[in-house]
């Protein structure tokens, strides 16, 4: 449908024209009746008639980006967020209808993304749940006894949803910005000597290259970057983890490489995202979330920061560059 007045940049502008025309026409209209005989009555009823039919063909898409904002506004109160606007008109209603097609398009992808969260999140918590609940009906119906090896599975389980719970709400505070950070000096040899205490025995062995570096940074903050990142590099290493740090462009550059099969080129950006996978049956079996590195990329950003995959000829190295070093 054509639109007479998109070109005009301003709405003042174009109700302006509309006047002008409507006015022009129906006062042209009368004009010419007069001059043919028409009595002056009849040539008043006609010329108002003509000039809102000027109004009507001069308006035409002035008003209709609004109708179908409201159309549309109707249709996402009920969960369609598929619908559009149409801007073509170069004035503050064509800028309106825009930034309602980006709004628009900005919560479809919101609400995607909370579909996958939720079908995410149910399937991470049904899998352990479902090891458990089996556990636990093996030993009421007395099918295994409660031994150290049938409890020690349970609590497995048992943990592994406890860290799924503690990495959500991380990770929901961390979205909603509510982690203050408390930075302070922190030497990185003795922290990350702390982390790898905090694991526990690992069956594959932790080089540590920090030398006397250090890093303004939130303690608390830092162990769970560190953790995430060698817990990740033990689940997938084969025969070694390594563990280093140094002065990088006036801060510090921590890098945790390991020896296991790698990441692909294709997936280095997106094992960043929340429950993203190289390997899902693996990840299943070795009790990974997929948060892990979602969880290290938000930290390291609010401390001002970068993480990312770095390039390595075998196995995978995550690179974290913090600003504030001291050596």
């Amino acid at each position: 449908m054509s639109r007479p007045l998109d070109r005009v940049g301003s709405i003042k502008a174009k109700l302006g024209l509309l006047v002008v025309g409507s006015t022009g026409t129906g006062l042209v209209v009368s004009l010419g009746l007069l001059r043919f005989g028409v009595l002056p009555r009849y040539t008043f009823m006609i010329g108002m008639v003509l000039a809102l039919v000027a109004v009507q063909l001069l308006a035409r898409g002035m008003t209709s980006p609004l109708r179908e904002m409201a159309s549309a506004s109707r249709a996402m109160a009920r969960g369609d967020y598929s619908r559009r606007v149409t801007a073509t008109s170069r004035d503050e209603v064509g800028q309106l209808a825009a930034a309602f097609n980006t709004m628009a398009a900005d919560l479809a992808e919101v609400d995607a993304q909370r579909k996958r969260l939720v079908a995410d999140v149910s399937h991470e918590l049904r899998t352990p749940l479902t090891a458990l609940q089996a556990s636990l009906e093996n030993l009421v119906d007395g099918v295994a006894v409660p031994d150290p090896e049938a409890l020690q599975t349970a609590l497995q389980q048992t943990q592994r949803l406890g860290r799924l719970v503690q990495q959500l709400l991380d990770l929901s505070r961390l979205e909603a910005g509510a982690v203050p950070l408390r930075r302070e000096l922190v030497a990185l040899t003795p922290h990350v000597e702390q982390v790898l205490r905090s694991l526990g025995e690992t069956a594959v062995p932790v080089e540590v290259e920090c030398g006397a570096v250090s890093v303004y940074a939130d303690p608390e903050r830092l162990h769970q970057v560190v953790a995430n990142l060698v817990s990740n590099a033990l689940r997938h290493a084969s025969g070694r983890v390594e563990v280093r740090a140094r002065p990088h462009a006036g801060g510090v550059r921590i890098e945790v490489e390991d020896d296991g099969p790698g990441v692909p080129p294709s997936e280095r950006e997106r094992v960043f995202e929340r429950f993203a996978r190289t390997d899902s049956a693996r990840a299943t079996r070795d009790g990974g979330s997929g948060l892990g590195l979602s969880i290290t990329r938000w930290i390291v950003e609010l401390h001002g920061g970068t993480v990312r995959m770095g390039d390595v000829p075998t196995g995978c190295r995550v690179v974290v560059d913090l600003p504030g070093g001291a050596a």
